[in-house]
């Protein structure tokens, strides 16, 4: 691959927190990483890098146009989206799988993309949808769902206390077929002191592309599914960008690393429950403030580890 390519492939995706992935996933490897979410393959490429053929990377992601650089990487591509993680591992390799790497929410590419509609900076159709697997686009619920119904879904999945405001406005701009028009709609349904504290829209797009996705469905069902298929030891890596999506995953750690339930006082377990998991981040861990100046999609960015406890 020439240089010039090398680097484009570099800028499509920046990774983040990658030394602190390689530093996780050292003490299993070599063996198989399955990265759920390939994206630019910037932490796959990084993990070839640092170990060579002693690591077998599966690359999964629901955009055709991620794994495009797949197969030059010397990654195995596989189409799906990971909350069919079990199924889509299974069909790929007999191997036993080291860990499973998530990098939730849009990636880079998908954000720089205009015509994929997930930028609120950028003019494009109102579309956000990550593969071809989600049926639904933004649009349809930006001009067909209720207000009541666009209220609740930027209340809950884009932490939004104006959602109200925010969803009549919505409603009274109808029909909306771009991005900008959308955006605009909300930063003018703002007060003024709320489009001067970061973009106005942010949290409205945000809300509805989880929807579009259905992004926290598959957080769960991915996690249960990385679970599942990891070996002994091996480990689930897990990156978030905002609350819904770590409470997710700390939540899912926290239930795994949960053994016994019976009341101390009892001389023999009776629940029958046993740890499936030994979280191995007790703290989440987070960028530092160098990475953060070189890589703004840093600042957000949070992960957590989990250990398989041996049979």
């Amino acid at each position: 691959m020439s240089q010039d390519r090398n680097n484009r492939d570099r800028d499509y995706h920046r990774p983040v927190l990658e030394q602190e992935v390689v530093d996780l996933l050292a003490p299993v490897l070599p063996g198989v990483v399955v990265d759920a979410t390939f994206g630019g393959g910037g932490h796959s490429r990084r993990l070839l890098d640092e170990f060579g053929e002693d690591v077998t990377i599966i690359g999964i992601d629901r955009d055709p146009e991620a794994l495009a650089n797949a197969g030059e990487l010397g990654v195995l591509a596989v189409q799906g989206n990971f909350s069919d993680l079990g199924q889509l591992v299974s069909t790929s390799t007999d191997l036993p799988v080291s860990a499973v790497l998530f990098d939730f929410g849009v990636s880079s590419h998908q954000l720089d993309r205009a015509d994929r509609g997930f930028s609120y900076r950028k003019e494009g159709p109102l579309d956000m949808r990550m593969g071809p697997d989600a049926t639904l686009g933004a649009a349809e619920i930006v001009n067909e769902w209720p207000e009541d119904r666009l209220a609740d879904v930027i209340r809950r999945f884009g932490e939004e206390p104006l959602a109200g405001r925010i969803a009549r406005a919505i409603v009274s701009g109808r029909p909306l077929q771009t991005t900008s028009q959308l955006s605009t709609v909300i930063a003018d349904a703002m007060p003024a002191a709320r489009r001067r504290v970061g973009h106005p829209a942010r949290r409205t797009f945000q809300a509805l592309r989880i929807v579009v996705n259905s992004e926290l469905e598959a957080i769960a069902q991915g996690l249960d599914q990385a679970i599942d298929v990891v070996m002994p030891l091996g480990r689930v890596v897990a990156i978030s960008y905002h609350s819904l999506e770590d409470r997710i995953v700390k939540q899912r750690f926290k239930e795994g690393s949960t053994g016994c339930t019976c009341p101390p006082e009892l001389p023999v377990c009776g629940c029958g429950k046993s740890a499936e998991l030994r979280i191995l981040t007790r703290k989440p861990i987070r960028a530092s403030a160098d990475e953060i100046a070189s890589n703004n999609r840093a600042r957000s960015a949070v992960m957590r580890a989990a250990e398989k406890v041996a049979a």
